[in-house]
């Protein structure tokens, strides 16, 4: 017998462990040699060696589950138990890729399968919502699918340097160096969909590009993928510079919260007037999400929510 110790650092327990304890009784279900125990903030494991090993593992995935989406169902549960099961529940052909650690990625909210669905059906997607709501993460989902199904050749992926003046000034390097820790929402979803070892071959070889939008400037996009994400900072002139640079076989999705504009005060947002502009335009679609779609901690919606309120009484 084999007896480990998981110490639960910033997770209350109880969510944890599910109502009436069902998330641990599923764990517990699964491994019926072994022993569960949770006391305090602590979890202990006793059973014969290769069941705890793997009751570790899963416990390990669930408490990096938590603090990524911040619940647990036991769906989640027997998704870590059995890679048979999805992680949110869908059916096998809705799910986009498959994650490094095995997870299954999928739209999870209704707005998110309508950002898959406008997709498919259009060459470009603009896709409006707040923080945590899945926009840029699904976006990023659906270009490596797009690059696994060789339905394109390249992904890559934007955003406009509106921190690039006096906030990176004093960074050391070029603009791309200068921005790349803007961008590290980008690179984590990417490390959660490819390998890395094949992700830093990707990246050298060109097959997957992070760059600035004043990287796009005069170039022509054919048979990419292209996510321009961050997008209610660029101005009218960048975007449709942007949605110009469009070749043939492309995807274009664009991301943006209406919300978080750092552009100066007096400068109107490029990602609000395309917006007005192309609104009629066959092939475009046009995705709202909003704080139903939330995947972040559980607090996220009802901040948004609590801002809105406030802005609406202003």
């Amino acid at each position: 017998m084999v007896e480990k110790t998981i110490i639960l650092e910033n997770i209350p327990l109880v969510e944890f462990l599910g109502s009436g304890n069902e998330n641990i009784d599923e764990l517990a279900a699964a491994f019926p040699k072994s022993k569960i125990v949770s006391r305090g903030n602590e979890i202990k494991i006793q059973g014969p060696s290769p069941e705890i090993m793997k009751i570790n593992d899963v416990l390990n995935s669930l408490v990096d589950h938590y603090h990524k989406f911040g619940k647990i169902s036991t769906n989640n549960v027997k998704s870590y138990i059995n890679s048979e099961e999805d992680v949110f529940g869908e059916d096998e052909s809705e799910v986009l890729v498959f994650g490094t650690r095995g997870i299954k990625i999928a739209a999870k909210s209704n707005n998110q399968k309508k950002l898959v669905l406008s997709s498919r059906k259009n060459d470009i997607v603009f896709a409006v919502g707040p923080a945590g709501t899945g926009k840029t993460y699904i976006s990023v989902a659906m270009a490596v699918k797009a690059l696994k199904d060789r339905d394109v050749k390249k992904i890559i992926i934007t955003r406009p340097a509106v921190e690039a003046g006096e906030n990176l000034g004093f960074l050391p390097g070029d603009l791309k160096e200068k921005i790349d820790p803007y961008l590290r929402p980008i690179y984590d979803a990417l490390h959660d969909m490819v390998p890395a070892e094949k992700l830093k071959f990707y990246m050298e070889t060109g097959v997957i590009e992070i760059a600035p939008l004043a990287y796009m400037r005069g170039r022509t996009l054919n048979h990419a993928f292209i996510l321009l994400d961050e997008a209610q900072n660029t101005t009218p002139m960048q975007i449709k510079m942007f949605l110009t640079r469009m070749g043939p076989d492309s995807k274009v999705i664009i991301t943006g919260d209406m919300s978080q504009i750092d552009l100066p005060t007096k400068q109107k947002s490029g990602l609000s007037e395309a917006i007005h502009i192309l609104r009629d335009v066959k092939g475009i679609g046009f995705v709202t999400l909003d704080g139903k779609d939330v995947v972040r901690h559980r607090l996220v919606r009802d901040i948004i929510e609590a801002y809105d309120i406030s802005a609406a009484k202003d």
